[in-house]
C-alpha cells in the first residue's frame, strides 16, 4: 500500500510512526510500553497484546475490565493464515425471556446484574497464549499488576470518561449492588487528570489469574467469588455458567474491496455490517471521489444506512440467525439490489440509535510478520456497574445487546451470545497481510471501519491521515452527527439532499482507531487516535 508520509490535510499533531522489530496500537501509552517491552524480551504479537490487554484494565477501567468481551483476528506469519477469535459471552442459564418480563423489562436495561452475560476476556488471553504464545504467561501481567499496585497518573481522556461515569452512576449509589463499583473506582469521586490511581483489587485479581492460566475465573476462587456475590446482591449468574464457558476459534468473515480483503469476525459481531456497506458501495461509481465531497458522503452514508437496517434486523448469534444466511448478507446480489434502491435524497430508515460505548481497540505486530487486531470492552462506559467485591472486577453489560421480541433472531435465551459492537479488523492483499485496524466505539464501529478504509484504498491517505480525517455517524432516520472539521458547504449540501445534519462537537463519540501496515520489507506503519490518549510504542 503506498502512501505520502509527509501528507497530513487534517488537523494533528502526529506522524505515522516507523519500526522494523515490534509495533504496539494503542489508545494508552503506558499499556503500548508494556506491550513493547514484551516484544524487546523475545515475545511474540500474541504476547505483546496480552500484556496491553491486562494493562488496559487497570490503566483504562472507565470502558474495559476483567469482567469484559474480546474479538481478535490473528495473521500467523508461519501459516500465512488469519485466524479469528469470539471472546464473547453468552447469557447465565436463568436469564430467560420469561425472567426478563416478570421483572417487567420491555428492554434488557444497561446496568445491573440484569445486563451481565458470561465475561470472555480472560478466556480469550488463555486460548490466544496457549495456541500461539512465547513467553510464560504469568510474565504478561507484570506490567498490569505493577500499575494496580503502584499506581499510574491518570491520562486526559481517560479523566474525561471518568469524570462523566460519576453522573451516569449516580442513580444507584445506594443500591447494595453497586457497592463494590464505588470503593473500587469512586471513593472518593473521579480521579483528576493527572492525579495518581492505585487499584489494589485488581492486583489480588490479575495476580489470580496470572498464576492460574485464568482458570481461577471460571473454575476457581473468583468464579466462587461472582458466584457468592449475584446470590447475595440479586444477580443471575452462576458457577455453572461461568464452568462451561470457553472463548471459541472462528473462521473470519471477509469481501474484496478493490483490490483489497477485509476481514472481520462473523457474527454475532457487526463486523458484517462494514463488509455489506462496503460491497454495496462498490457497486456505485465512486471514480474520482474524495472524502471531502458531498456527494461521496451522501453515498457512504445511504449505503450504511441499508446494511445497519438489515444488520440489526438479522445479524445475531450465528446458530441463530435463520431468516438469512451470512453468506447472502455478502453476496454481489445482496449488494446489488440494495444499491439499486440508493437515490439521490436521503433516505428514512429504521433508526439504529448509535451509542459511542465503553471498549478499547489495540494491535500489535512483531518481527516475524505476526500481526494481531483485538478489541476488549465492557460495552458502555463502566459496563453494568457491577463490581466483584476483593477483586475489582467490573462486569460487563453487554445483555442489553439482546432483544426481548420472540420473533427476533437475536431474542434473548439461555446460553445463546448477543448482537455485539466490537469489531477487529484486517486488511490482506493478494495473500499476504497488510495490517491489523480498528475503530473502537459501539454502533460506530462499522461506520468508522468504513471510512478509514475508503480513505485509505480509495481516497490514498496515509494510516494517520485516514485516521484524523473528520468522519461522519448515522444515529438514526435522516438524522447525521458530522465533525466539524467539514467545510460548511459540505453540511449545507447534505442539508440540501434531506440529511437532517448537527456538527458535533464532542469528538469522544466519533470512535478512537489504530492501525499497522507491513510493507513487503517487513517495515512496521503505525499510526493512533488524535481523539484519545493513543501511542505508537516502535522498535
Amino acid at each position: 500500500m503506498k502512501f505520502d508520509s509527509l501528507n497530513y490535510r487534517y488537523p494533528s499533531r502526529r506522524s505515522v510512526v516507523y519500526g522494523k522489530n515490534g509495533m504496539v496500537c494503542t489508545s494508552q501509552p503506558l499499556a503500548a510500553q508494556a506491550g513493547l517491552d514484551i516484544l524487546k524480551k523475545g515475545g511474540n504479537a500474541i504476547d505483546a497484546i496480552i500484556s496491553n490487554a491486562t494493562c488496559m484494565t487497570v490503566l483504562e477501567p472507565t470502558v474495559n475490565g476483567m469482567g469484559s468481551d474480546v474479538f481478535a483476528l490473528y495473521w500467523d506469519a508461519k501459516s500465512k493464515r488469519l485466524y479469528g477469535l469470539n471472546g464473547s459471552g453468552y447469557a447465565p442459564a436463568a436469564m430467560t425471556l420469561e425472567a426478563m418480563k416478570a421483572k417487567g423489562y420491555d428492554k434488557i436495561p444497561d446496568r445491573g446484574w440484569d445486563a451481565v452475560t458470561v465475561p470472555g476476556a480472560p478466556s480469550a488471553w488463555a486460548e490466544l497464549h496457549k495456541r500461539f504464545g512465547k513467553l510464560a504467561f504469568a510474565d504478561l501481567f507484570e506490567s498490569a499488576i505493577s500499575y494496580a499496585d503502584n499506581g499510574y497518573p491518570v491520562h486526559p481522556i481517560v479523566g474525561l470518561l471518568w469524570e462523566r461515569a460519576v453522573k451516569v452512576f449516580a442513580p444507584y449509589k445506594d443500591k447494595p449492588e453497586f457497592q463494590p463499583y464505588y470503593e473500587t473506582f469512586m471513593k472518593n469521586g473521579a480521579p483528576a487528570i493527572g492525579s495518581l490511581v492505585k487499584l489494589p483489587y485488581h492486583a489480588k485479581a490479575l495476580k489470580e489469574l496470572a498464576v492460574t492460566n485464568c482458570e481461577s475465573y471460571y473454575r476457581g476462587k473468583i468464579a466462587q467469588a461472582i458466584d457468592e456475590f449475584a446470590k447475595k446482591t440479586g444477580g443471575l449468574m452462576r458457577a455453572e455458567d461461568l464452568a462451561k464457558y470457553k472463548a471459541e476459534w472462528v473462521e473470519p468473515i471477509h469481501i474484496n474491496y478493490h483490490g483489497y480483503d477485509v476481514c472481520e469476525i462473523p457474527p454475532n459481531g457487526h463486523g458484517i455490517v462494514a463488509l455489506m456497506t462496503l460491497n454495496i458501495i462498490d457497486k456505485m461509481a465512486l471514480q474520482g471521489a474524495s472524502h471531502d465531497d458531498e456527494a461521496t458522503v451522501h453515498k457512504q452514508l445511504e449505503a450504511l444506512k441499508q446494511a445497519f437496517i438489515d444488520g440489526q434486523t438479522y445479524v445475531a448469534d450465528a446458530r441463530s440467525m435463520k431468516r438469512v444466511k451470512i453468506e447472502y448478507l455478502l453476496s454481489d446480489a445482496y449488494a446489488q439490489k440494495r444499491c439499486s434502491e440508493i437515490r439521490e435524497t436521503a433516505l428514512t430508515p429504521k433508526p439504529v440509535n448509535p451509542d459511542c460505548g465503553g471498549t478499547v481497540y489495540m494491535c500489535a505486530a512483531d518481527g516475524e510478520g505476526n500481526m494481531i487486531s483485538y478489541i476488549q470492552s465492557n460495552y458502555k462506559g463502566f459496563g453494568s456497574g457491577i463490581v466483584i467485591p476483593g477483586y475489582g472486577i467490573s462486569l460487563n453489560d453487554r445483555a442489553c445487546g439482546f432483544e426481548l421480541n420472540p420473533d427476533s433472531d437475536n431474542c434473548l435465551a439461555p446460553g445463546k451470545k448477543p448482537y455485539h459492537t466490537i469489531i477487529p479488523g484486517f486488511l490482506v492483499k493478494d495473500g499476504k497481510a497488510l495490517g491489523p485496524f480498528g475503530v473502537m466505539g459501539g454502533y460506530m464501529q462499522p461506520q468508522g471501519h468504513v471510512q478509514v478504509m475508503m480513505n485509505m484504498i480509495d481516497f490514498g491517505m496515509n494510516p494517520q491521515e485516514a485516521l484524523d480525517a473528520p468522519r461522519w455517524q448515522w444515529v438514526g432516520g435522516k438524522k447525521v452527527e458530522i465533525e466539524k472539521g467539514f467545510k460548511q458547504e459540505i453540511v449545507e449540501a447534505l442539508k440540501e439532499r434531506g440529511h437532517e445534519i448537527k456538527v458535533e462537537e464532542d469528538f469522544t463519540s466519533f470512535g478512537r482507531g489504530q492501525i499497522i501496515i507491513r510493507d513487503e520489507e517487513g517495515v512496521l506503519t503505525g499510526a493512533t487516535e488524535p481523539r484519545t490518549d493513543g501511542c505508537v510504542a516502535s522498535w
